[in-house]
């Protein structure tokens, strides 16, 4: 037996003896899946605040929920989905997002000492990069785009956690692709105007 065949069938129990009341068993499902979690509603909603918060609440409505969860369906998406779909009702309560990526779960992989310090900055940069243009975009468009380059997501995978068709999260990427590149392009020539000259009076 393989240790993901055995993860699966822990799994499996776990959700079975919650379904039934059992808070232990529940723990476990927590604290297998709040890092996943976490991470997503951290992505979604720029403050470590908040995504704790958020990430609370998805455990919350999924052991609420837990007698409407199909054991065909992978786990993760399911729980991944209720954290997307949480984290975009708070977004659509909020006007103005604010991010500090040093309390990014992955700032510690920045941080590493096995590489070269040029090399993490550089990593770091490109993060505060994707995060600056991440950030603006709208809800829709933000988490299929979050699955695929944070979590390695197939298209598949991604339209089976939205409860999206295949072409539907190919049409999101593409037009959450085409938004980045327009606000890349609209800061670029921001950038690089000209400072009117002082007017004489």
């Amino acid at each position: 037996m393989t240790a993901a065949t055995s993860r699966q069938d822990d799994e499996r129990i776990w959700i079975e003896q919650a379904r039934q009341g059992d808070h232990a068993a529940f723990a476990h499902i927590v604290q297998a899946y709040q890092r996943p979690v976490y991470n997503l509603c951290y992505r979604m909603l720029g403050n470590q605040v908040e995504a704790e918060d958020a990430a609370q609440e998805t455990f919350l409505r999924a052991y609420n929920n837990l007698h409407r969860y199909d054991p065909n369906r992978k786990f993760l998406n399911w729980i991944l989905s209720i954290a997307s779909n949480h984290s975009i009702d708070r977004l659509r309560r909020k006007r103005h997002i604010q991010v500090s990526l040093e309390d990014a779960p992955f700032a510690e992989q920045l941080r590493s000492h096995d590489e070269p310090l040029q090399a993490r900055v550089e990593r770091k940069e490109k993060a505060d990069a994707i995060q600056h243009w991440v950030d603006q975009l709208s809800p829709n468009y933000r988490t299929p785009l979050i699955l695929l380059y944070w979590y390695d997501y197939s298209y598949e995978e991604i339209a089976e956690t939205l409860k999206l068709s295949v072409p539907a999260v190919k049409s999101r990427l593409h037009r959450a692709r085409k938004q980045v590149a327009e606000l890349m392009l609209a800061e670029q020539a921001t950038r690089s105007a000209p400072t009117p000259a002082p007017i004489s009076v």
